[in-house]
């Protein structure tokens, strides 16, 4: 038995490392400038929406990527912004963007290294579904024991109940699972969470194009619900059908 948990063990170990150490090159990540542009209005909003006013606010990133949302940060004036990442390519995408910041590390340790209630914000921008479930409680454990009373952790994850949903989840080889509003409040609800809201991901407006996108989610959305009625008998006010939904978890005590 412990022989076949310690093959078991390696091996994991052994396609993450593989998988992770050509991340952006897998996935035809070429030109990490163009993150910024492409995500500009988006991380625009996110930060006005779900960060606080206090430009003083510590914030860590996990799974930071090339530092998009660091970059983002820094520019909406936040003075103690890091991020860790487990790709040496995406640290590197964002030493050549010029980020600062950004370091490489497994991201439990990153937390480990912390005191108690050292930070204010702690963000996990599409990180959970690469964790397997014994992994996510372990993470989600630490990230509540480093949030000062206040604090909030953001999350963005697949959604599972998403028409679309399975497309984000089966995208990427790394992904271990996906999430439902109920289920991600059971996780942060079961390690402490106190105040939990969940959002849909749907496009911001910021031209024309975007503005035309806005439109017609709205309207598809409208169907969305129509079906959901039809089936449950519920008018699915509340339902989240963007193919990623964001969380937010609040730790009050």
């Amino acid at each position: 038995m412990e022989i076949r948990d310690n093959l078991k063990a390696h091996g994991a170990t052994d396609f993450r490392t593989r998988m992770y150490e050509r991340y952006r090159t897998i996935h035809g990540l070429n030109n990490p400038s163009n993150d910024k542009v492409l995500r500009a209005p988006y991380m625009r909003h996110l930060i006005k929406q779900h960060f606080p006013p206090n430009r003083e606010a510590k914030i860590l990133d996990l799974g930071c990527g090339n530092g998009t949302l660091l970059h983002f940060l820094q520019e909406a004036g936040y003075c103690y912004v890091s991020g860790v990442d487990t790709s040496p390519e995406q640290v590197a995408a964002a030493q050549r963007l010029g980020i600062t910041g950004v370091r490489q590390g497994n991201l439990i340790d990153a937390l480990r290294n912390l005191d108690n209630e050292a930070l204010d914000i702690v963000v996990a921008f599409d990180v959970i579904e690469h964790m397997t479930k014994p992994e996510l409680i372990e993470l989600s454990d630490e990230v509540y024991r480093v949030l000062k009373t206040g604090g909030r952790w953001v999350i963005h994850a697949p959604n599972a109940a998403a028409l679309f949903g399975s497309r984000v989840r089966y995208a990427d080889l790394t992904h271990e699972q996906a999430f439902t509003r109920e289920s991600l409040e059971q996780l942060l609800t079961v390690v402490g969470f106190k105040k939990i809201k969940c959002f849909e991901d749907q496009p911001v407006i910021h031209g024309l194009k975007s503005g035309a996108r806005w439109f017609v989610w709205k309207f598809a959305r409208t169907l969305l619900r129509i079906c959901w009625a039809a089936e449950t008998g519920s008018r699915g006010k509340d339902c989240i059908f963007s193919q990623n939904l964001l969380a937010v978890g609040h730790k009050l005590s």
